[in-house]
């Protein structure tokens, strides 16, 4: 038996071995006094965070004499030998993929549960 034949055969006796149980109504009664979804307009949270963000990085940028801290920076790594620029990416995708292999795994287990 295949498996699109077998799950049909199972789905087919599923159905028929749960009788329907009258009830003279009751659940479509219960269902029409349910009240009615509220759908809310569009949640401000996006537009509140987005607004935080760029004011925090507004501030930042002032507060830190216009991101000259980052063009010092980048001066400091472009001195730096070859060898030891090719390690840090190497070692820096090295983390990422980690980090990124142990969210996978916890969202899988998470998945299971």
């Amino acid at each position: 038996m295949d498996e699109t034949t077998q799950e049909d055969w199972l789905d087919r006796q599923l159905r028929e071995a749960a009788p329907y149980i009258d009830d003279d109504g009751f659940t479509v009664r219960v269902l029409q006094q349910l009240p009615t979804p509220v759908r809310s307009r569009r949640s401000m949270r996006g537009v509140i965070l987005l607004g935080i963000t760029v004011l925090a990085s507004a501030i930042a940028y002032v507060l830190s004499d216009g991101g000259r801290f980052v063009r010092d920076d980048l001066m400091r790594l472009a001195a730096w030998p070859m060898q030891w620029l090719l390690l840090l990416a190497l070692a820096s995708g090295i983390l990422v993929t980690a980090i990124g292999f142990v969210a996978a795994i916890s969202k899988s287990h998470e998945l299971q549960s």
